[in-house]
């Protein structure tokens, strides 16, 4: 069976994955960017927005990482977009415009149905209103043998770490402070879960640490 696997999932020194207040302006939160700062310089990233150069080592690895032998991914409903409650016209259509990294199916988590939404580079947002089992086993379909990487939000991937589906995760913990927004690992004991550290790369722009489950 597929492992679902979580990757380059960025959290501060002070335990939050996103800042408070999301919006259109602060897509993580007040605040939350800063925990990507590692990622931004890094060939890969580059490279996914179409430029040239960047950096290599210990981040670039890591971002890279994280796309390799995936065949779908699990998104809550916030990794998608501001909106709240009903969809309304659908006139948004996602964070990343018109050609998403993704480039493969992707389930989104909701309460509000709407319909499959295709965009170009083989991205499809596929709506799962029925919980993280229904979209765990949709994208495992989807994915065809491949793995599945749970992208986030913090309140989506702690659905399913208290569930114990998370097979293998990998935190970024960035060299920031954020002082409040959604605390990633309060209330889980996650030794309790069966998760053990399994790797540790301190350097680099964030210290990169792997947690296997069993």
């Amino acid at each position: 069976m597929s492992r679902l696997r979580v990757h380059a999932f960025a959290v501060s020194l002070d335990g939050f994955g996103a800042g408070p207040d999301q919006d259109l302006q602060n897509p993580m939160g007040r605040g939350g960017m800063a925990l990507h700062q590692w990622a931004f310089p890094t060939r890969f990233f580059h490279a996914m927005q179409g430029k040239e150069g960047g950096t290599t080592g210990p981040d670039d690895d890591a971002a890279r990482r994280g796309f390799e032998g995936i065949g779908a991914w699990i998104l809550g409903r916030n990794m998608f977009g501001p909106v709240r409650g009903g969809w309304g016209d659908l006139s948004w259509r996602g964070w990343w415009g018109e050609e998403p990294p993704y480039r493969c199916p992707v389930f989104v988590l909701t309460h509000h149905p709407r319909e499959s939404l295709a965009k170009q580079g083989g991205t499809v947002f596929h709506f799962v209103t029925e919980g993280i089992h229904r979209a765990l086993d949709l994208a495992r379909e989807a994915a065809g043998g491949r793995d599945v990487r749970l992208g986030g939000g913090v309140s989506t991937l702690r659905q399913y770490l208290a569930a114990g589906l998370v097979d293998e995760m990998e935190f970024a913990i960035a060299p920031v402070l954020l002082g409040a927004g959604e605390a990633v690992f309060a209330g889980l004991d996650l030794p309790a879960l069966g998760y053990r550290r399994a790797a540790w790369q301190p350097q680099g722009a964030a210290a990169h640490v792997r947690i296997e489950r069993g």
